[in-house]
């Protein structure tokens, strides 16, 4: 017998390349991948696009602001017309500039907008990685605008971050960016938001809103007709003929249908699915597959929330945890015993107060305002995922293991 057969990498490697494939195209399944066809958003394309067309005459479009729960299409929208405009922009020479971030994958206010300058065409010597403040870099922005005579589109998407980072930073670049054109003789600047957040505005500082908002394209979660026909296509693209069965893609739809008509989760169970039915070498997914797939990416889902927490956000984790009366008062308490434990020198209560309302952000625990009458109110937080999934996830790191 051969080392090739004993060895189990080599037997999963000859496995997979010579056994069952269900899924030809991968990229086809993953949530950058733009279609060509972008169904049941006709009417948002058309907003959108009526929006941002003056740029291709040389005139500063409106601030636009565009709304819709996550995947509800806004961002594949957005980045079809966007990358439709740079055609015309390429072949025309005109002097316009469309960038784009995620303000989620960038960690400050000044990442953001160094990473606008990168886009601009600006070196590490003329916006530095670190070390500048963040006016200066703002101010080294526009100088390069009206330098260049440049119609500038600065799309920010999943604004809701950046709107927590200006909260907690005082920062008032929002305010900075409605108000560029007011500092620019020479160029335009543009803002687009893309926002998860219906009530988004809300937040804001009344100053900004003003201008901010001059037009909003408002996106409606898909139904679980509309998801199974986005599926249907991908499928078609993305699978082998009959890899799916009517069963699994009616589960699928209905499942995400479910999930407030997020049709990107819908693509990713459909992926993971797939995945699993590979290794199993089944000739097609099943009902089953789904449920494996959708059980699989939750719990990812949470594990890698979890894992990313600095040390005393995952104390206050168990903290939470631990206790029953889950208020604010009582989980500090939770936590100053903790940390004694693990010889960690206590944060201050104003400080884990602010930590709880970062964890809240992600999804791990949930909090609601409890009304005391004459004593006025307090907040009660609750874990949103099993005990088990906090244990299993940190089990394997030393610093909890006399405290799990």
């Amino acid at each position: 017998m051969s080392t090739t057969t004993l060895d189990p990498v080599e037997r999963m490697l000859d496995a997979a390349e010579k056994g069952i494939t269900l899924i030809k195209n991968r990229e086809i399944l993953h949530f950058t991948y733009i279609p060509e066809m972008i169904f049941h958003r006709d009417t948002e394309q058309a907003l959108v696009t009526q929006s941002l067309m003056p740029i291709l005459k040389k005139s500063r479009p409106s601030n636009l602001l565009v709304y819709g729960k996550p995947g509800t299409g806004k961002t594949l929208v957005v980045k079809k017309i966007l990358s439709k405009i740079q055609a015309r922009v390429e072949k025309s020479k005109f002097p316009i500039k469309l960038v784009y971030v995620n303000s989620k994958e960038e960690t400050t206010l000044y990442q953001l907008l160094v990473s606008f300058g990168r886009q601009l065409g600006l070196d590490e010597k003329e916006i530095p990685s670190t070390g500048l403040a963040i006016s200066e870099v703002f101010k080294r922005l526009l100088k390069t605008i009206d330098r260049n005579h440049l119609n500038a589109v600065f799309v920010i998407d999943e604004i809701d971050y950046l709107a927590d980072l200006v909260k907690k930073t005082g920062k008032d670049i929002l305010y900075q960016l409605t108000r560029a054109n007011d500092r620019l003789k020479k160029g335009s600047l543009t803002f687009v938001g893309i926002s998860n957040d219906l009530t988004f505005k809300e937040r804001l500082d009344p100053r900004v809103l003003s201008t901010l908002g001059e037009e909003e394209v408002v996106f409606a979660t898909y139904s679980v007709e509309q998801i199974k026909k986005i599926l249907e296509a991908r499928i078609e693209q993305a699978f082998v003929k009959g890899a799916v069965e009517d069963s699994a893609l009616n589960l699928c739809s209905a499942l995400a249908g479910r999930e407030h008509g997020d049709v990107r989760r819908a693509i990713d169970l459909l992926r993971v699915a797939g995945e699993i039915a590979e290794r199993e070498q089944k000739t097609s997914i099943n009902e089953n597959h789904i449920r494996l797939a959708r059980n699989k990416i939750e719990e990812n889902k949470e594990v890698t929330a979890l894992q990313s927490f600095p040390l005393h956000e995952k104390l206050l984790i168990i903290a939470i945890m631990k206790t029953t009366e889950l208020t604010t008062g009582v989980i500090y308490t939770a936590y100053k015993g903790i940390c004694k434990t693990v010889r960690q020198p206590e944060l201050t209560q104003r400080r884990v107060t602010q930590m709880l309302s970062e964890i809240e952000l992600s999804g791990i625990i949930s909090g609601r305002i409890i009304h005391q009458g004459i004593h006025g109110n307090t907040k009660k937080y609750k874990l949103t995922i099993t005990r088990e999934t906090v244990k299993e996830t940190f089990k394997n790191d030393l610093t909890f293991e006399d405290i799990l």
